[in-house]
């Protein structure tokens, strides 16, 4: 990902107060520049796609064109689906909710942060939430 005015030199500390205007311009600028790189690779997609039909001439060739295809579709549309993440994350920025977990209200650790900027929860309310998922699919 390239940095933007922040993201070059700043990098966010816990020596810091949490979610403080650095770190959210810091976080901003990461979820915006991972959209961008989305979008891009998604134009990239469609213009391959809009280049015409596969055109192999043996079975198998043509299969597996097909079937890369198929999975790179399946990428587009995970992809699609981690923007509206995304978009989900800058709202709580504007909103003065980034940074914390939505179950507990307590701050999510800066490493997952960094890691998944998209997270809504802390590691250890993600991993209830997971297990309770578990719990009830085998009910």
């Amino acid at each position: 990902m390239r940095g933007g005015p922040v993201e070059a030199f700043y990098r966010p500390s816990a020596n810091e107060e949490f979610m403080n205007p650095l770190q959210l311009s810091y976080f901003r600028q990461k979820l915006l520049n991972w959209k961008e790189d989305i979008i891009r690779e998604a134009r990239d997609t469609m213009a391959q796609l809009k280049s015409g039909p596969i055109r192999e001439a043996d079975l198998t060739d043509r299969a597996s064109s097909e079937t890369d295809w198929a999975i790179e579709l399946r990428t587009r549309d995970r992809q699609r689906k981690l923007i509206a993440k995304i978009d989900a994350a800058l709202r709580r920025i504007d909103e003065g909710e980034y940074g914390f977990c939505e179950v507990t209200g307590e701050p999510i650790s800066l490493g997952r942060l960094e890691a998944r900027p998209i997270a809504t929860m802390t590691v250890e309310a993600q991993e209830r939430h997971e297990r309770q998922e578990r719990v009830s699919r085998d009910d």
